[in-house]
């Protein structure tokens, strides 16, 4: 038997709740990418929404809790940009030049998230372990890749056999290094990597090395 309908006060509520949690999650998604799991305080938090610190606990339970439900929703956003990925439409080629130019975007628009991964693997990963979402939302993203791969290898455009979590980790690696790693690399080499210039660059490089890569076109050069 189906659920009865919320009434609209109950809508109303549910609504509320939902807005709620949403600007608790924002703030403290700021507030953790600033100071880090042990720096950012769940008091200071509530100062900076319309929430008391009592109210952030029952929503989430904890400040633990509410840090891990920051980690759910950072790797959520990513993970459902990817998705909108049309792999089935898309020649192998295009469809992993696409999804490393997206993941570069993602990154570059969601610099918080580079910053929460970061935090996160100092404390080697404690918190994200804690969760069965966080745990198993590799899997998405691996197995993107790898109907890209195995499309590539049957018509012929991929001949290095490549691994998805390489792949994975070669565009990982260039898009978070460049949000990362900004500030000293900026006063070390003088250039500023979010200018638009090197900006839309780094874009086309990414998606061009990881072509290059599966195509095997660097084993091609040196073998002439």
């Amino acid at each position: 038997m189906p659920p009865e309908p919320l009434t609209p006060a109950a809508q109303a509520r549910q609504r509320d709740a939902e807005r709620t949690r949403a600007e608790i999650l924002e703030v403290a998604q700021r507030e953790f990418a600033r100071h880090g799991y042990s720096g950012a305080r769940v008091d200071d938090m509530a100062k900076l929404m319309r929430a008391t610190k009592r109210m952030i606990y029952y929503y989430f339970g904890g400040k633990e809790q509410l840090y891990i439900a920051v980690l759910e929703r950072a790797y959520n956003q990513i993970r459902a940009a990817e998705a909108t990925i049309d792999v089935q439409h898309l020649a192998p080629i295009e469809a992993i030049r696409t999804l490393a130019q997206l993941s570069f975007d993602h990154h570059d628009a969601h610099q918080d998230f580079i910053k929460l991964v970061g935090i996160e693997n100092i404390h080697h990963a404690e918190h994200l372990r804690k969760s069965d979402l966080l745990t198993n939302l590799g899997t998405p993203a691996t197995g993107l890749i790898s109907q890209i791969l195995d499309a590539g290898r049957a018509s012929g455009d991929f001949v290095t056999d490549a691994d998805a979590i390489d792949v994975h980790m070669m565009i990982s690696a260039f898009s978070n290094f460049r949000i990362s790693n900004q500030h000293t690399f900026g006063a070390l080499f003088k250039r500023d990597l979010n200018a638009p210039e090197h900006r839309a660059r780094h874009r086309e490089m990414i998606g061009e090395m990881i072509v290059a890569y599966l195509t095997g076109a660097g084993r091609r050069t040196r073998d002439h």
